[in-house]
């Protein structure tokens, strides 16, 4: 039986796993009879925005930390010491406070925690160009090859990469590893924090055996009530469908949930997986109704997606508003423009048409502003609206604007609407 230790990463076969490494003594030991084979991994941060602030700041450390915006604004992460509380990403603030009212809140850093990513980033491309992120603090790997290079399995490499985060990051994770993506992901959940676990091609079918069909990537609350209305709530139950039936109750879905069922997964770790969207939101201070408000909240929201996708020289043809209402449920209206566009001036119109088609009155706590069918920016914003005579003009105005702003800071220049 291979084992591996995962502080002092010694490694050897066993007849039988000790409980202890044989070198250090150390319990944390991996034994998996496909330890040293594996080679598709999914590293997860634990609790990552919070851990930053713990982290810098040691007076919080040992306290709940909740990272959000404010009582009427919502839980970006929080720490274990909170989750154990009840609290959890997306719920709204008032409500966390209510579960966990001694929690210290802190608000996001983005700037800082995107760098405290580059850096773990660059742990992860010491050891594998194959490395598809899935946001900050999530990537898949793909470490097929690898042992030839660095002169050790994946599996030693993974436990490197944990060690050197903690020693000089300061920052812990766990890992999933496996033969394929899906079960990657599902294994790096299973012992968090600073877990390590590993699914087996061997050992595949009876893992997934009587677990609920929620474990998929992607099932959220509205697909796992589609299954359970069709009698599927386990892989179990998956698995008595034939492809053809699930192909007609599901469409596009029923070849994913057929394969997946089995523990099959042919998706390649994907290193330039193209973006989907980009997006912006903010969530107010009281509920609103107020249009002059909304609209002046819809321009800066828009001038953040165009900063984005200008930076990562993209464009979209959708353009979509969102709105979250007082109870929270969500209003969400899309616009397929004719021609892609990165441009602020293009996507605060469509969304301000959106908004101006939105018939219920209000009050609303957030808006939002999206970008999706993204496209490379070569091909945007090349024609122009005929009936809109003054859009040529105002795209020329916005580039000039550009450049000033790169010379001077993004205050250089405003629009008025900007100030409402």
């Amino acid at each position: 039986m291979p084992i591996l230790c995962r502080d002092c990463f010694f490694s050897s076969d066993a007849a039988a796993p000790p409980p202890r490494c044989p070198a250090c003594r150390s319990p944390r030991l991996l034994s998996h009879p496909e330890l040293f084979s594996l080679t598709i991994a999914h590293m997860d941060c634990d609790a990552f925005y919070a851990s930053v602030e713990k982290r810098d700041n040691p007076a919080i450390r040992d306290q709940p930390v909740i990272v959000g915006g404010g009582h009427r604004g919502v839980v970006s992460t929080c720490c274990y010491l909170a989750r154990i509380r009840g609290v959890r990403s997306a719920m709204p603030m008032f409500q966390a406070m209510k579960l966990c009212p001694d929690a210290v809140v802190v608000k996001p850093r983005m700037n800082h925690y995107v760098e405290v990513s580059r850096q773990i980033r660059a742990f992860m491309e010491a050891m594998t160009p194959q490395i598809e992120p899935l946001s900050l603090d999530e990537a898949f790997l793909d470490l097929t090859g690898t042992e030839r290079l660095h002169h050790a399995p994946a599996a030693v490499l993974l436990a490197r990469l944990l060690k050197r985060m903690e020693d000089e990051l300061g920052l812990t994770g766990s890992v999933g590893l496996s033969h394929n993506k899906f079960l990657a992901k599902i294994a790096s959940d299973l012992d968090k924090p600073r877990g390590f676990s590993v699914i087996g091609r061997a050992d595949t079918a009876a893992f997934l055996r009587g677990k609920p069909v929620r474990m998929i990537w992607g099932v959220g609350a509205a697909t796992q009530a589609t299954l359970e209305k069709a009698g599927i709530r386990t892989f179990d139950d998956l698995l008595r469908w034939d492809r053809k039936d699930l192909d007609h109750k599901f469409g596009s879905m029923g070849a994913r949930l057929y394969h997946l069922a089995r523990g099959e997964d042919y998706r390649r770790v994907s290193p330039h997986e193209p973006m989907k969207s980009i997006s912006a939101e903010t969530t107010f201070n009281e509920d609103t109704a107020d249009r002059d408000l909304l609209d002046g909240h819809i321009w800066r929201l828009s001038e953040k997606v165009s900063d984005r996708a200008k930076a990562k020289d993209l464009a979209g043809t959708t353009v979509t508003l969102k709105l979250r209402r007082a109870d929270f449920s969500l209003l969400t209206r899309s616009h397929k423009l004719r021609d892609a566009t990165q441009l602020a001036d293009t996507l605060y119109r469509a969304a301000a048409d959106l908004m101006g088609a939105v018939r219920e009155p209000g009050p609303f706590r957030l808006i939002g502003v999206g970008l999706s069918d993204i496209v490379p920016a070569a091909g945007a914003d090349l024609t122009h609206d005929l009936l809109d005579p003054g859009a040529a003009k105002r795209a020329e105005a916005e580039r000039a604007a550009d450049k000033i702003r790169a010379r001077f800071g993004k205050d250089a220049i405003m629009k008025g609407r900007a100030l409402r």
